[in-house]
């Protein structure tokens, strides 16, 4: 089973690709919408998509501005200035998707990918 993610501007190629070849469905922001769009645009396109929203940006991580239960998934890469830490962020990831297959596993919630661990927060 495959799950639809949808790459925010900020997400390198690099983990696109990576996500690619684990035969997940990946849709780019700039197939849909401007490569500035505001946050709120962003969001509202992944949740129009039924995608999970995969993202660098910090904004989504604020759960006051975007509260995980009104959203269909946020997956956070916290890479914080370390770019070094994005292949273990990523592989992190790439492990949790294989033993959550399940699209309705995301809903409502804010994933915080780290090297070393995900946080899960509702």
């Amino acid at each position: 089973m495959s799950i639809r993610l949808f790459m925010d501007q900020c997400v390198p190629r690099s983990v696109t690709e990576s996500l690619r070849n684990t035969r997940h469905t990946v849709d780019l922001l700039r197939n849909y919408l401007p490569i500035d769009a505001k946050d709120d645009d962003v969001i509202a396109c992944a949740q129009g998509l039924s995608a999970v929203l995969v993202t660098l940006n910090g904004d989504f991580a604020n759960m006051i501005s975007y509260p995980p239960a009104k959203f269909g998934g946020i997956i956070a890469l916290q890479v914080k200035n370390h770019p070094e830490s994005l292949p273990a962020i990523v592989m992190r990831l790439l492990t949790y998707l294989g033993e959550h297959p399940d699209r309705q596993h995301y809903a409502g919630k804010l994933l915080l990918v780290e090297a070393h661990r995900i946080r899960i927060k509702k």
